[in-house]
């Protein structure tokens, strides 16, 4: 839907009235094909040429005019060509290069105003009036040129906007571009005559400071400008709150190339992001250090199910005294960095879409190992939300209990709470089908996350784990004593078992068996076994399984 006049920027008001069909002003891609956008933003209806170069100019010669404008530098060096002066209405034509298209200009006398407005078009954002990623480019090279010339420092800060996209989402992009002006012009009020600030693309700005007194000067900006964007912005009456988070980077001491100023800024708004956004970060050589390291993570993960680096510990699961099963635990020995602690690992994979097939390998692997058991031990195994959200889950699951030959009731799945925060029909079927097809389920980290108690009335769980949180002090505080009292209780009263995790000293095991904890689990019980443990383990616990247990 077309903007309305008022909500038209200053530039594209500037093109409506300046450019129409007579001025011969045309776009054309690098092969003379009509386009429809200039550097990733719309061209106005006027500059949009409705068929190819060839077929408005047919008297040209296709080959020669292609290898001659091919050869064209930037705007500043165009190629002017005269056609047949004893055709009627024929008059001459320049090519000028913008970018990777080709800006065709029809007139017989020019006074300079056509090239004015093509490096305007080529240098700044429609929408905005802001200079674009082009001029940016070229004014940080000119700018750290300047102020290495003079021995002084300059800031390079990039900005990106926190929620924008729920805005495009509910109110409609006619709401998102009228954002993007107001939020430009929000920035243009933070900055002094030493600062000009460039809109990139999307909600993704940047703002270069010159002048003396950097990185200082720098980072009170970053802050003027984080706190500007904590008031509200009024688009058709409505009020929303759309913050900034801002990575900052100084120069010489955070880089003396654009590349390298650019990818410091970049770094440290990626942890202002991570910290919870909202807030301006200055660049630290440790956060290149971190994010190397999670690079470095995301490349190895990919090849560490193939090079069998994975394994699997298994934890003992104590029920009545004697032991009920195992939990099997993730494990990933990389051959550089040692053992990697899945709390490291696991948020990389999801995010990388690698955990359901990490996933699919820990599941069948535990059951193979739990078909060496007892008949009567069970196998918990861990699911993330990227798992248990994946299409097919259920399926997957049912086909790999048959390829093993676990019987169902032997296998349980523990899901936190974070998995459940949409209350999907989906998720509900999910759960619904798992639990007629026999497997058991369990509800994780209960009462650290969400702990929302409408869970336990929708969701068909078989147990609920109490996270070790409350279990550490739970000797001396009666904050925790009261806590797990009403989770056992609770789960009780719901037909649900209980099992405690972190569970390391005799008084906790007794504390709670007194208050009818059904399983406990930690380090009192056993320390996670390796495979090759288990045998062993299981031996000794069937034999002593007459005597008095924690």
């Amino acid at each position: 839907m077309p903007r309305d006049r008022a909500a038209r920027s200053p530039l594209e008001q500037t093109e409506a009235k300046a450019l129409h069909p007579a001025d011969g002003l045309l776009f054309f891609d690098r092969e003379f094909n009509p386009v429809e956008t200039l550097l990733g933003n719309p061209l106005p209806a006027a500059v949009r040429p409705a068929a190819s170069l060839w077929e408005h100019f047919p008297e040209l010669d296709r080959s020669e005019i292609t290898l001659a404008a091919h050869s064209i530098g930037d705007a500043a060096r165009p190629l002017r060509i005269s056609l047949d002066p004893n055709k009627p209405g024929s008059h001459g034509i320049t090519i000028y290069r913008i970018g990777e298209l080709f800006a065709v200009v029809r007139s017989e006398e020019r006074n300079g105003a056509d090239l004015a407005t093509l490096l305007h078009l080529a240098t700044h954002d429609p929408l905005t009036g802001l200079p674009n990623r082009r001029q940016f480019g070229d004014d940080l090279a000119a700018s750290l040129h300047e102020a290495t010339a003079s021995n002084e420092a300059l800031s390079l800060m990039q900005l990106d906007l926190d929620d924008f996209k729920p805005v495009n989402d509910t109110l409609g992009h006619p709401a998102g571009d009228k954002l993007l002006q107001l939020a430009a012009s929000r920035i243009q009020g933070c900055l002094t005559d030493d600062d000009r600030a460039y809109r990139l693309a999307g909600d993704e700005f940047m703002v270069i400071s010159m002048g003396s007194g950097h990185p200082a000067k720098g980072h009170r900006l970053a802050e003027a400008l984080v706190d500007a964007f904590k008031k509200p912005f009024t688009i058709d009456g409505i009020a929303l709150f759309v913050g900034v988070s801002i990575g900052t980077s100084a120069a010489p001491l955070d880089g003396i190339s654009p590349e390298q100023l650019m990818k410091s800024s970049d770094v440290a708004l990626y942890a202002a992001k991570k910290e919870g956004r909202g807030r301006a970060k200055p660049f630290d050589p440790s956060m290149l250090e971190s994010l190397e390291q999670r690079e470095l993570l995301r490349r190895s993960l990919r090849m560490a199910l193939v090079q069998h680096q994975f394994f699997i510990e298994y934890q003992p699961i104590a029920e009545a005294g004697r032991i009920f099963g195992f939990e099997a635990l993730l494990r990933w020995r990389h051959p550089l960095l040692g053992t990697i602690p899945p709390a490291a690992f696991i948020p990389v994979a999801e995010a990388d879409g690698l955990m359901p097939e990490i996933g699919a390998w820990v599941l069948e692997q535990a059951c193979r190992e739990a078909m060496k058991w007892p008949q009567n031990y069970t196998v918990a195994v861990n699911l993330s939300a990227a798992e248990f959200l994946t299409s097919g889950f259920t399926d997957r699951v049912s086909q790999t209990l048959d390829l093993v030959g676990l019987p169902p009731e032997r296998l349980e799945l523990e899901i936190t709470e974070s998995v459940l925060l949409e209350r999907t029909v989906n998720n509900i079927d999910t759960l619904n089908t798992l639990n007629v097809l026999g497997i058991r389920i369990s509800l994780d980290d209960f009462g650290t996350d969400y702990s929302s108690l409408s869970y336990l009335k929708t969701f068909p769980f078989d147990t609920i784990k109490i996270d070790r949180y409350f279990i550490t002090d739970l000797e001396s505080d009666l904050k925790s004593q009261a806590i797990v009292r009403c989770i056992v209780n609770l789960a009780h009263d719901l037909e649900m078992r209980v099992t405690a995790e972190g569970v390391e000293t005799p008084d906790q095991a007794t504390w709670l068996r007194s208050v009818g904890c059904d399983r406990l689990q930690g380090y009192l019980v056993s320390r996670p076994l390796s495979v090759e443990a288990i045998g062993e383990f299981v031996t000794q616990a069937e034999k002593s399984a007459s005597q008095p247990r924690p």
